[in-house]
């Protein structure tokens, strides 16, 4: 049984712990990169609780007498899920960010323990923190030689062996070699010598390279050492190097095997070497400060840059829009009509949609796993359907997808909330539907000025949902790359920093972000809404300073069956017309016969 077995996994590791001396373990989902999602080989904590979400921490004591000896730490997108595939009488269930690793081994921890975590899976920051925590009950955290749950899972997967692919400039709108020289610029002005860059997609945008090496993220397994003259040494796998990738780097990119990374931080021995913290692992810091480099922690000087899209990218993205949503809204006007037959399921409707991206042509990948939940499961925030948890699309419910896929010229994500007839909602879940549309225009019509950051949006998104007493547990939007990460920092609409990993990020022109409110019943449904958005100067007759807005980059119908008119504003309802005329606009001409026909009513004028 799928339980007996994370038993004995777990059982296995501590064995491995004893032998190592250790009194616990820190295991978290995570990569030598700080990556959100990883490749099959850096799935760990996956492997050990049967957890599959993209965010979470296990923490595992060797002592299984101790109450609690083992927990797992989620966030609120996972509350439901971490319940449905973790045992509970395994692992005590936590949620973060009431409670974190420091706070509860401070409080568990056997006095005096020595507690395991690997340095290459763990920021500094963090190793800290948790150091400290410790230290108040005489322990100490303890840096691993081999990570003890990869010597417990005899059949790990190796990393990906996959060839680095040149991205072409006609998709990026900048070449590698002006992008390295503005990082040996910024290097040059603030007194450094080096930079070490360690996070995949920050490396994919800075060379203009992509890669297979992780599921829906298309990056390489690489390092990079950038340099104040304008070279680079990339750090990667002798077989992922081609002809076309030597080419393309040319001779100011210096080619190391990835094994040498170590020896390339420690021939830093001296430098000023800007180093970021929210991206490097503790292991990257250890190296340089062995090496007597000189440290300066700094925000990894691609994010910016990469993060504010030039016309190019951003042309890009309409042009992938353009087909996405003819893509999604064949699969919408599909599931209208054989979902209320029955026989339609989760599973079967995510291929379904998958298919449909296919069939429109360029997709390379999904952004994603496709959230696809029928039902309760729609309430489940980051939902991935198994056979064990597969449900039917049942006539008279709602069903929830999120999904995207990765085109060379832009990525895309989308969450559409449908109802499947054929008879009517109820009064509840229109209402509900309502406010989280309410929502959505309300980010969607945002006008604020110059150095508005995030967090001062979130609120309009949540306005409606708090006049009734409602939330939701997730923030409301996240960056998006081009053709690169689902999930792109450092823009978000949040809450404050703290609350749900808000950013103090002012918003600029030519940020993707997401625009997604939500609202979920557990056991019941789940309810949310999401468009992408791209920041753009908005002209106002005397303003006073530079005023911002946003364009709406996805086009597909919102399921008008949901709607309770009655609670939408004037203004809503001019929104709610001007959108579906515009969806009309981009993606009719792109579908024919009965599915042009149903775009057709569903984009009718409220």
């Amino acid at each position: 049984m799928l339980m007996n077995t994370h038993e004995a996994r777990l059982d296995a590791l501590r064995k491995e712990l004893k032998t190592r001396s250790l009194d616990g373990f820190v295991i978290p989902i995570s990569d030598e990169h700080m990556s959100e999602y990883v490749g099959a080989y850096a799935q760990r904590l996956a492997w050990l609780t049967g957890f599959g979400g993209s965010a979470g921490t296990a923490i595992v004591l060797t002592d299984p007498t101790l109450e609690p000896a083992a927990a797992i730490l989620v966030d609120g997108r996972y509350t439901l899920q971490v319940r449905d595939q973790v045992d509970g009488r395994l692992y005590a269930y936590e949620s973060v960010p009431q409670t974190s690793v420091a706070g509860w081994l401070g409080e568990h921890a056997p006095q005096g323990a020595a507690i395991g975590y690997d340095a290459w899976l763990h920021g500094a920051n963090w190793a800290e923190s948790v150091d400290k925590a410790l230290a108040g009950k005489g322990g100490r955290l303890v840096a691993v030689e081999g990570n003890p749950v990869d010597a417990v899972w005899p059949d790990r997967p190796a990393p990906s062996a996959a060839p680095a692919l040149v991205h072409p400039d006609a998709f990026t709108g900048e070449a590698s070699e002006a992008k390295r020289a503005a990082i040996s610029e910024w290097l040059a002005r603030n007194g450094l010598d080096a930079a070490v860059i360690t996070a995949l997609d920050s490396i994919a945008w800075l060379l203009n390279i992509r890669g297979t090496d992780v599921e829906r993220t298309p990056v390489a397994l690489s390092y990079v050492i950038a340099r104040a003259d304008g070279t680079a040494d990339l750090f990667i796998a002798e077989e992922k190097v081609t002809p076309a990738l030597r080419q393309h780097l040319g001779n100011s990119v210096n080619i190391v095997p990835r094994e040498r990374f170590v020896p390339g931080l420690e021939g830093l021995a001296g430098k000023r070497v800007a180093v970021d913290p929210e991206r490097a692992v503790s292991a990257v810091f250890a190296a340089l400060r062995r090496a007597g480099a000189v440290i300066v922690e700094e925000r990894d000087p691609t994010v910016l840059p990469k993060a504010v899209k030039n016309p190019v990218e951003q042309q890009g993205h309409r042009n992938a829009q353009l087909r996405d949503g003819a893509a999604v809204t064949r699969f919408l006007h599909w599931i209208s009509v054989e979902a209320p037959k029955g026989g339609v399921t989760e599973i079967s409707a995510a291929d379904k949609l998958h298919a449909c991206r296919r069939e429109a042509g360029d997709l390379r990948d999904l952004s994603f796993d496709t959230i696809s939940g029928a039902g309760a499961n729609g309430a489940v925030v980051h939902y991935r359907v198994t056979e064990e948890t597969n449900r039917a699309l049942e006539p008279n419910s709602v069903y929830l997808v999120d999904s995207g896929g990765q085109y060379p010229d832009g990525t895309t994500d989308i969450t559409r909330t449908v109802w499947i007839g054929p008879g009517e909602p109820g009064a509840e879940l229109k209402d509900r539907f309502t406010r989280v549309l309410k929502g959505h225009i309300a980010i969607a019509m945002a006008v604020f000025p110059k150095g508005t950051a995030g967090s001062q949006l979130d609120v309009l998104a949540r306005y409606a949902l708090w006049q009734a007493g409602l939330d939701y547990a997730h923030g409301t939007g996240h960056g998006v790359g081009s053709f690169l990460s689902v999930h792109e920092g450092p823009q978000r609409i949040a809450k404050s920093a703290g609350g749900q990993g808000g950013t103090d990020q002012a918003l600029l022109p030519g940020m993707f972000l997401s625009d997604e409110p939500g609202y979920y019943k557990t056991g019941e449904y789940g309810i949310r809404i999401e468009n992408l958005i791209l920041v753009e100067p908005r002209a106002i007759a005397g303003a006073e300073g530079e005023y911002f807005g946003f364009e709406t980059l996805t086009h597909v119908p919102i399921e008008r069956r949901l709607l309770d008119c009655g609670l939408l504003t004037r203004g809503e309802v001019e929104w709610w017309n001007a959108y579906h005329a515009r969806v009309l606009e981009v993606v009719g001409p792109q579908l024919e016969g009965a599915a042009k026909a149903w775009l057709e009513a569903q984009c009718a004028p409220l």
